[in-house]
């Protein structure tokens, strides 16, 4: 699905960050780019200071489409307007640090409206994953309106249900 969705928004000349918080699983995701001949580059917490600082202003000029990155590398200090979408190939716990790294292609001279796409596959840990942010949100939107404050508890099988399977 997300190979599908690389090569149409590629065929249609759009420019992807595509964020993994595995680099084991960004591996895999640029085996498949290369057999498609969709070119990327990767940033990663083992690429180096003066690499990265290149790849990001690269990026954001030449026709490369894809800049695969892990979630925890790429959560800071990028600043990639050439890219019109955005891809979570899978979520993490904290909910702000994916928005962090969309944030990436939300800078000062963006000039596209941006698509954000998180893939999620059902019945997985993942969606547990998804459910559970969102219940941090409402949770975070209820602190800071100060509404239904008092109406905000979790008990112990709700909490369960979250992790369950």
């Amino acid at each position: 699905m997300c190979i599908d969705l690389i090569k149409n928004a590629v065929e249609n000349g759009h420019k992807i960050l595509l964020f993994s918080q595995f680099t084991s699983m960004l591996e895999n995701l640029q085996k498949r780019l290369a057999k498609e001949k969709i070119s990327f580059y990767t940033l990663t917490g083992a690429t180096k200071k003066e690499k990265r600082a290149q790849m990001v202003e690269q990026f954001n000029q030449d026709d490369v489409s894809v800049f695969c990155i892990s979630l925890k590398a790429g959560g800071t200090g990028l600043n990639l307007t050439a890219a019109d979408i955005v891809i979570h190939y899978d979520p993490w716990w904290n909910k702000a640090a994916q928005n962090q790294a969309t944030d990436r292609a939300h800078r000062i001279g963006q000039k596209h409206a941006i698509n954000v796409y998180q893939l999620i596959a059902e019945e997985t840990i993942e969606q547990k994953i998804c459910e559970l942010q969102q219940v941090k949100e409402d949770l975070a939107e209820e602190v800071l309106s100060g509404e239904g404050i008092s109406s905000t508890q979790f008990n112990k099988d709700e909490i369960m249900n979250l992790l369950e399977k």
